[in-house]
């Protein structure tokens, strides 16, 4: 039978489950990729299972989230980091190294191999044709140890790219054309794949900024086919040998099918604050810019920074504009300096920052109050920069570098500059340094890990009781981010080790009194509407409501990595079966579940819930293994049990 690429990778990967979607299956994890904001969790995580080294083909952590070191704590983080990588013999990218889905391509991505990242923006593997998702760092702790990554087995959206990108379009336009057609939940349960002959006008940098975006969709992954563009990137590299070809097999099919004729696409940007909330440049041409930052995880290869330089060169940003450049890799400016780019971004009032997420993640280059920020990053949602009522757009590099010289919102096309567009060939072969990776050595295995006071034991998580009976703590409405949850920036990240530290601030933008609430309460429940917990795959915005107390999140829906956090530590994540139910429901309604355990042992899907002396029905949607997880009160009871 005819196979499409996802199904070849999957299909080679199956260890339990069948490929129907919607079913769970199993599949092998070659490459896990951690970064410093989950990874230092998931290092304790892995240690707590008591093994020698990991069981993976490959497993890099990467700082590149939290790289401000205001105090001893992210300095402290980051040798724990480096050590426990020496103990367990895994690859460690140093700080200013780069963003690890930039640095993972150049150095270790491979087509037709898996790989699960503690970062939701792991898809960006894509443009290596490699099967990458996102999930908890739990998750990819299991997969270090050599476990299965268990998911629903997705659909494939088949998306046919046909035609040529005219001038001043470029690839971030393309995921921008896919989140107005599907908005933030339309590909919840799907792979997209790209096919059909406009692929082969992409470089592999390009596709990795439609597949890092692609979980904007909701997606579970975004894969490409392996190609002449794939092998000519590995060359560049002086990684050809590990090319290999992985396209569709003639007469394959699709579960559902798109098409994007690229010829037709004009520059779009994405309004605050929202990756959905996509319109045309022209559309909101003339505002104000106060902000425009090129590059983080999206948008901050060679080839996009190279086409600023070119836009900017002679030229000078505006005067009420602060221009930044954060590039992808240390590599990456590498290049960019070998191309003379420097110092034309310099005389242009670029601010040349280290490799890293920095303001993506609200690391520093926070907007000034009322601002308003044209960021190439992949999500927008609201206080993520760090100021909160933040007015953020996304959008391509060149429509990025237009605001930054006009000091406005520009279409790129309307530069009115006396030049063509400029177009960027693909080094044949780039400047290729990996001597920031400290590459694993077997000399290192007895290695001291080395821990900071704020490193605190993984908590000890009790089972689930036979009865419930909560207290809504909060009620939310839709597309609630994990961001929403639990905040990022440079106040609450570096605290990522420390749950009793980093709890205080869950859900600290919506509502600061949330965990006093809690602990008054003893056990909570949260009310939410639809796509609850998109965003980022950071497991504290499970781990931490845990901790406080939530035992059961009551939702109309929730996306795909959030759901699986909460059943990996133990939160009962219900939907209504009746989503007028919603409305029902206020903040100190007591929720009641009698013979719970019974009812998830013997795997009922439905479970009425007592509010307040009346009854509504929840659904119960999880796997048999997510049932005996939650009924262990979390994944990592369950697994140490197993293994002792």
């Amino acid at each position: 039978m005819p196979s499409n690429v996802t199904r070849k990778v999957l299909e080679n990967h199956l260890v339990e489950g069948r490929l129907l979607p919607g079913e769970e299956i199993a599949v092998r994890i070659d490459h896990t990729l951690l970064q410093d904001a989950t990874g230092t969790m998931a290092m304790l995580e892995f240690e707590a299972l008591g093994l020698e080294k990991v069981r993976t083909q490959l497993a890099a952590q990467y700082v590149d989230h939290n790289l401000l070191q205001t105090d001893f704590k992210n300095a402290d983080d980051h040798r724990y980091l480096q050590t426990a990588c020496a103990r367990y013999g895994i690859h460690f990218s140093r700080p200013g190294n780069g963003i690890s889905h930039q640095v993972h391509l150049e150095n270790f991505g491979r087509p037709g191999l898996t790989m699960l990242g503690a970062d939701s923006h792991t898809p960006a593997a894509a443009g290596l044709s490699m099967l990458a998702m996102g999930a908890g760092g739990l998750d990819v702790a299991l997969a270090m140890a050599g476990r299965a990554y268990y998911l629903p087995c997705p659909e494939v959206l088949g998306v046919k790219l046909v035609g040529k990108l005219p001038d001043w379009v470029s690839a971030k336009d393309i995921i921008l054309e896919m989140l107005r057609r599907y908005d933030v939940k339309g590909c919840l349960g799907k792979v997209v794949e790209y096919y059909g002959p406009g692929v082969a006008t992409l470089s592999v940098e390009d596709r990795a900024v439609i597949g890092n975006m692609g979980t904007e969709l909701g997606a579970t992954s975004s894969i490409f086919p392996s190609d002449d563009q794939t092998r000519a990137y590995l060359q560049s590299q002086a990684r050809g040998d590990v090319w290999v070809e992985l396209q569709a097999d003639p007469g394959s099919t699709y579960d559902a099918y798109d098409e994007i004729d690229l010829s037709t696409l004009e520059p779009l940007i994405a309004c605050p604050s929202s990756p959905g909330k996509v319109v045309t440049v022209r559309e909101v041409a003339g505002i104000p810019v106060d902000q425009v930052i090129v590059g983080s995880s999206a948008n901050s290869g060679l080839k996009d920074l190279l086409r600023v330089v070119r836009i900017v060169d002679g030229r000078h940003s505006a005067a009420h504009t602060d221009f930044h450049i954060n590039p992808g890799s240390r590599q990456v400016l590498e290049n960019v300096a070998e191309a003379d780019g420097i110092l034309p971004l310099m005389l242009a009032g670029a601010k040349i920052h280290q490799s890293g997420c920095l303001g993506c993640i609200g690391m520093g280059q926070a907007p000034g109050t009322g601002q308003v920020s044209l960021r190439t990053f992949p999500r927008n949602f609201p206080g993520r920069s760090g100021t909160r009522d933040d007015q953020v757009y996304l959008c391509s590099p060149e429509t990025a570098a237009a605001a930054a010289l006009h000091g406005r919102i520009t279409d790129p096309r309307d530069l009115g500059l006396d030049m063509p567009y400029p177009r960027i060939e693909e080094p044949k072969q780039r400047v290729v340094d990996r001597s920031s990776i400290v590459y694993p050595n077997a000399e290192d295995t007895a290695a001291e890990v080395l821990r900071g006071p704020n490193i605190k034991p993984f908590p000890q998580l009790d089972a689930l009781p036979e009865n419930l009976r909560v207290t809504v703590a909060i009620k939310v409405g839709d597309n609630i981010s994990t961001d929403g949850i639990m905040p990022a920036g440079n106040q609450v990240l570096p605290l990522r080790s420390n749950i009793e530290a980093i709890s205080a601030y869950v859900f600290y933008q919506l509502d600061p009194d949330f965990p006093a609430r809690c602990r008054e309460l003893g056990a909570a429940a949260v009310v939410a509407g639809d796509n609850y917990g998109q965003g980022s795959s950071r497991e504290h915005a499970a781990l931490a409501p845990r901790y406080l107390g939530v035992r059961l999140k009551l939702a109309k829906s929730f996306a795909r990595i959030h759901k699986a956090n909460l059943c990996n530590f133990g939160i009962l994540p219900l939907t209504f079966k009746n989503p007028a139910d919603y409305d029902r429901l206020t903040e100190g309604a007591v929720l009641e579940i009698d013979g719970v355990r019974q009812r998830i042992e013997r795997g009922d899907t439905e479970i009425p819930v007592r509010v307040n002396g009346t009854e509504l029905l929840a659904v119960l949607s999880v796997s048999e293994r997510q049932r005996a997880c939650l009924l262990a009160g979390g994944t990592l009871n369950l697994v140490r049990k197993e293994l002792g």
